[in-house]
C-alpha cells in the first residue's frame, strides 16, 4: 500500500478533543500546516507550561474550552461545528495521578468517551472516529513478547484500567450504533512517546530536561522497566493514516496497536543514558526508588496489524528521536520561535524513509 500523504487533510473538517495537550498540540500544527480546519475542544488546564501556548496554534485553529465529562456543551460543539472526522485525546494520562484521583481519572477517561460517542452518534457529518487509548489497556503479565490487540483488556491501575474500559465503551457503541458504517470507529494503542514541549510531571523525558537545566542529577524512580518509546510524530501520524483509511474505506476500521520497533524497547535508564548522551555536558542520573506505586516493569506491543494493513513503518528510532528532543528544547530555552522548529522537524518527519 502507498504511503499515507497527509495532504489527505486539506480542507477537511476534524474536531480533536485534548488539543491543548502534548501530542494535541503536535498534532493541531501538522493538521494546520496540511490545510485542514480543525476544531479544539479541550478543559484549557493552564497548570504551568503548554506547548499549545508555545507554539501559537491557538491562531489557526477554532480553539473551544469545554470538558468531555459535560454531554450537552460537547453535542452542542459538534452539530455546530459539523466534523467530518473527529480525533478523542481528551483524559487524564498520569499514572501516579490516577492513584490519587482515580474518581475523576474514572470520570474523564469512561464518561468522556460515552460523552464523545454520544456526541458523534448525533452528528450525521461524521465519517470517521478515532480513541486514542494506550498500549497499557492489556493485562500484563510482564512476558518478553509484544502484545497483540487480541490480548486480554484489563489495565492494572487505575488509568491504565479506566482506558480498557474506554476501549471496552468504543467496541460496545461500534456494535451497537455504527454497524451501518456511515461512521467508521477505531481505537488506537500507542506506546510511551517523547518529543519537545512535553512539561508533563512524572515522565522520565520532561524531569531529565528539568533536572539538567537546574544542573542537578536525574532521579530516575524505575531505571530497569522496559517501554515501547517512540518520537510523538510517529503515533500522531500514524493517527491520522487511520482515522483517513477508514474515512475513505470503513474496512479498515478496528484495533491498532501504535509503538516502534523492538530495538527501541528501552530499559528507562538506558534511554536516560542515550538523552545524556545528546545534551551533552556533565549531565548524570542516579538510582532513587522512592516506594511510589505499582507500574509495570515491562511492557512491548507487537504492531504487525498497523504494518501489515497499511504498510505502515517506524521513520525515527529512538536515537533520532532523542536528538530531536534535544534540538528543541535547546531552542526553546535560547528563545526561538519553537513553532519554526516543530515545522522544520514535522517536514523532517514526512519526508524521512
Amino acid at each position: 500500500m502507498a504511503a499515507f500523504d497527509i495532504n489527505f487533510y486539506k480542507g477537511k473538517k476534524v474536531l480533536i478533543t485534548g488539543h491543548t495537550g502534548f501530542k494535541g498540540s503536535w498534532m493541531s500544527v501538522m493538521l494546520a500546516n496540511a490545510g485542514a480546519e480543525v476544531t479544539g475542544y479541550s478543559s484549557c488546564s493552564k497548570e504551568g507550561q503548554r506547548l499549545f501556548d508555545l507554539c501559537g496554534i491557538e491562531h489557526q485553529i477554532k480553539h473551544i474550552k469545554g470538558d468531555v465529562r459535560d454531554l450537552d456543551h460537547l453535542t452542542s460543539v459538534m452539530k455546530n461545528n459539523q466534523p467530518e472526522i473527529v480525533i478523542h485525546m481528551a483524559a487524564q494520562p498520569i499514572v501516579r495521578d490516577s492513584y490519587r484521583d482515580p474518581v475523576g481519572t474514572y470520570s474523564t477517561n469512561v464518561m468522556g468517551t460515552v460523552n464523545i460517542l454520544e456526541a458523534v452518534r448525533q452528528t450525521d457529518s461524521v465519517k470517521s472516529f478515532l480513541n486514542v487509548t494506550t498500549d497499557k489497556v492489556y493485562e500484563n503479565k510482564e512476558w518478553a513478547w509484544g502484545y497483540r490487540e487480541n490480548e486480554p483488556l484489563d489495565g492494572y491501575d487505575p488509568y491504565s484500567n479506566s482506558k480498557s474500559c474506554s476501549e471496552l465503551v468504543t467496541h460496545s457503541y461500534k456494535n451497537s450504533f455504527f454497524t451501518d458504517g456511515l461512521a467508521a470507529i477505531s481505537t488506537a494503542r500507542a506506546g510511551n512517546v517523547i518529543g519537545g514541549g512535553d512539561f508533563a510531571h512524572d515522565r522520565i523525558i520532561p524531569d531529565c530536561i528539568r533536572a539538567v537545566m537546574k544542573e542537578e542529577k536525574i532521579v530516575v524512580r524505575n531505571p530497569y522497566s522496559t517501554r515501547p518509546y517512540q518520537h510523538v510524530l510517529e503515533p500522531v501520524y500514524a493517527y491520522l493514516m487511520i482515522a483517513a483509511k477508514q474515512y475513505q474505506d470503513s474496512s479498515f476500521a478496528g484495533w491498532y496497536n501504535v509503538g516502534p520497533d523492538d530495538r527501541d524497547c528501552f530499559q528507562t535508564g538506558a534511554l536516560v543514558d542515550l538523552f545524556i548522551k545528546h545534551w551533552g555536558g556533565k549531565a548524570g542520573w542516579i538510582n532513587q526508588y522512592d516506594g511510589g506505586p505499582h507500574e509495570a516493569n515491562f511492557l512491548k506491543l507487537d504492531c504487525s496489524k498497523l504494518k501489515n494493513v497499511f504498510g505502515w513503518k517506524p521513520r525515527w528510532n529512538l536515537d533520532t528521536a532523542v536528538e530531536k528532543v534535544v534540538e528543541w528544547t535547546k531552542a526553546w530555552s535560547a528563545g526561538q520561535n519553537v513553532r519554526i522548529i516543530m515545522n522544520k522537524q514535522i517536514d523532517d518527519y514526512l519526508s524521512a524513509d
